[in-house]
């Protein structure tokens, strides 16, 4: 189904408003930027930032980018045969590979990052997110798996991978942040995925293997 008019002006503007916060953000410092200053800049009313999003913060961190689902839903979507341990692996490398904004390795996201961690709400919703990931992810592990109620194991792997993905993305981060090309940055991010994977046990990386299709 294509997209219609009004749906594509809604896209747009949303678009349009968080970059122009982004901007300001990036330019001056979260905390000394006011809704009222990005809806000036985005020729917009101060309602409109709000309908489209719900906090200041939204406007750093869309919810859709950073979703707390991320994990379980690369979980969800393995393949046959694919373990959760090596769905995870295979996507952050196959982000890491294109230079994906999913994992920050676009040029002009170190200033971003660096103005995110800077702010102490956005790096406590950094942090909480990566929590979040970790619950959505066990969760998942305990019902696809069938573990008992009150079994440690769901967690256990679930908070490892959570692990993996912090480090890797802690990684990419403060080389981000120190300027260095995201070529050579991309490099050392699937050397740390080979030596992440060569450190796990075989338990996590079997661990809730999808079925094989009939």
């Amino acid at each position: 189904m294509s997209e219609g008019l009004r749906e594509r002006k809604k896209r747009l503007t949303r678009r349009r408003i968080a970059e122009v916060a982004l901007g300001l953000f990036v330019e001056r410092g979260f905390d000394q930027v006011t809704i009222a200053e990005v809806a000036d800049a985005a020729d917009v009313s101060v309602n409109t930032v709000y309908n489209y999003f719900a906090t200041k913060e939204d406007l750093a961190l869309p919810p859709e980018e950073a979703s707390p689902d991320r994990l379980a839903d690369i979980v969800r979507g393995r393949a046959p045969g694919e373990s959760a341990a090596v769905a995870v692996l295979g996507r952050l490398r196959a982000e890491v590979r294109r230079r994906d904004r999913a994992v920050g390795l676009t040029d002009g996201f170190g200033r971003v990052l660096a103005m995110m961690l800077a702010a102490p709400t956005l790096a406590a919703r950094l942090e909480d997110l990566s929590g979040r990931m970790v619950d959505r992810l066990a969760e998942l592990l305990a019902a696809e798996t069938g573990a008992a109620e009150g079994d440690p194991v769901p967690r256990l792997v679930a908070g490892q991978l959570g692990w993996c993905h912090s480090v890797v993305f802690g990684e990419i981060g403060r080389r981000t942040v120190a300027g260095e090309d995201p070529a050579l940055i991309a490099e050392a991010a699937l050397s740390l995925l080979d030596a992440i994977e060569d450190l796990l046990g075989e338990r996590v990386l079997t661990y809730a293997a999808r079925m094989e299709e009939a």
